[in-house]
């Protein structure tokens, strides 16, 4: 694969020097247009050729406008990256639409580096390659062009520049002594780079290879074909706008017989009852929360359901049996300006919580498949694609050892116009009750059939969504501080 990318090309000054001008000219116009095109490119600059990759950041900055970018230099992970999943710190560099972002390493930098030493085996580099080609292709898709520059360096002529920058008192401090183990390593860092190129150049996100011998030649590749790439994703961006079609979705429809409808909303439990059992398990889970805290694990609970299905009720019993050092409750509503500039789960990335810490979701990142699909704010293949990535999400959770717990509490159409015709007549309980809540009822079924959906397709052996029967609210409360206090005690005895 990277045999074409020794073959010696070069520039000569003075071609250089003509094709500078315009090229600056037109990559500063295609940064104009970037800003009205919704999009946020992010540009990969990666490869074996250290110098080689900080000099080609160096000058990009210094062609580009510097209102509409931003560069981030990505070395190890931070005490706080190091808390959250792997993938965190790359949600969190992501910029809003109308800018481009440049990455100087990326999220390719630890699996290579991990394979080389043979820190992990082929198959777990093999699934890590996947879930970053997946990862890309969502990106692509939400607005976020990804266009990946692997600079490639010859193994002779690696060894050279080494060598030339070691002898050279004003350049030596470029060549860190972790260079030189690399490039002890290079014919494997080479044959494991090779294996990650091959999987993840694909048609949204190809790798573009360019020969860094020639510093020149490399800095007009580069940009000439950034150029291209920008124009490339812009014009599609207006295509797909053109497309886009204004027509009200199709509602979906239930099934007579689904999860939801199976359910015995008849259960409850005396008043005796609620109170002994809310007592036991009010003091049982303080000390499993602290327990998660000292071994550094985290949770995550996700409330869904109807409105007025008693999510608040519930988050109350359970933030009064936890410190609250150790906890965050996060109530979702429709996203900011800031939120709905970028992908859609960056929202729910950048707030995951630190190891030893507890984070409670009223309504979450299934808003895609349920208030946006029933009411037209993300298009079909917006929606349908996201059962597959919010699956990835809760996986990758589930992996670095966050313990994720999803509930969906449900409730009668009955109860419910039962609950508004309450909030309508207590005065401190007026403020809950909407014209939208009125308007979300006429939609029951839709919204009943989204959310066997978003079960049915989303419930995973690490993420199970738990079914709450919860006319009766008491009910509702204890079986929920129950599941939660049962499985936090199966998962800190793993």
């Amino acid at each position: 694969m990277f045999e074409a990318a020794e073959v010696g090309s070069k520039l000569d000054k003075e071609s250089y020097k003509k094709e500078v001008p315009g090229i600056r000219a037109d990559l500063l116009q295609v940064q104009r247009d970037l800003a009205e095109s919704g999009l946020a490119p992010i540009v990969l600059i990666s490869g074996g050729d250290e110098i080689g990759k900080v000099q080609l950041l160096d000058l990009l900055l210094g062609w580009l406008d510097a209102r509409g970018v931003e560069a981030t230099a990505l070395g190890k992970p931070s005490d706080e990256e190091a808390e959250r999943p792997r993938f965190w710190r790359y949600w969190r560099v992501l910029v809003p639409s109308g800018r481009l972002s440049i990455l100087l390493g990326s999220w390719y930098t630890q699996p290579i580096v991990a394979r080389a030493y043979e820190r992990i085996e082929d198959v777990a580099f093999e699934r890590e390659m996947r879930r970053i080609r997946d990862f890309e292709r969502m990106l692509v898709l939400e607005n976020v062009p990804v266009i990946k520059f692997w600079l490639h360096l010859s193994k002779s002529v690696q060894r050279k520049r080494l060598q030339k920058l070691r002898q050279d008192p004003k350049m030596r401090w470029l060549v860190s002594e972790e260079a030189w183990v690399y490039f002890k390593k290079y014919d494997k860092f080479r044959r494991t780079s090779e294996a990650a190129l091959r999987v993840t150049s694909t048609g949204v996100a190809p790798w573009h290879i360019v020969e860094s011998r020639n510093a020149r030649y490399r800095n007009v590749t580069v940009a000439t074909t950034l150029i291209r790439a920008l124009r490339e994703s812009i014009d599609a961006a207006k295509a797909q706008r053109a497309k886009t079609s204004k027509r009200k979705p199709a509602l979906p429809r239930p099934r007579k017989f689904n999860v939801i409808r199976q359910l015995d909303l008849t259960q409850k439990l005396e008043n005796g009852d609620y109170e002994r059992q809310l007592e036991r398990y009010s003091t049982r889970i303080p000390r499993l929360v602290r327990q998660l805290h000292d071994a550094g694990r985290s949770l995550i609970l996700v409330f869904e359901g109807p409105d007025a299905a008693g999510k608040g009720g519930v988050i109350r019993r359970l933030t009064g049996a936890m410190d609250a050092r150790l906890y965050q409750v996060r109530s979702v509503a429709a996203p900011t300006d800031e939120e709905a500039a970028h992908p859609y789960l960056w929202r729910f990335w950048r707030h995951l919580p630190r190891l030893g810490r507890v984070t409670i979701y009223d309504r979450s990142w299934y808003g895609r498949v349920l208030v946006e699909r029933v009411e037209g704010f993300a298009s079909r293949e917006a929606w349908s694609r996201a059962y597959a990535e919010i699956n990835d999400f809760e996986a990758q959770l589930h992996e670095f050892g966050t313990i994720v717990l999803k509930f969906w509490l449900a409730i009668s159409a009955e109860e419910q116009l039962q609950r508004f015709r309450d909030r309508q007549t207590t005065p401190y309980k007026q403020y809950k009750l909407t014209e939208e809540d009125w308007r979300n009822r006429k939609k029951w079924d839709a919204y009943e059939a989204a959310a066997c959906d978003m079960i049915e397709r989303t419930s995973t052996e690490s993420a199970p969504w738990v079914l709450v029967e919860a006319d009766d609210k008491r009910w509702a409360r204890v079986k929920v501080l129950r599941t939660v206090a049962k499985e936090l005690a199966r998962a800190l005895k793993e």
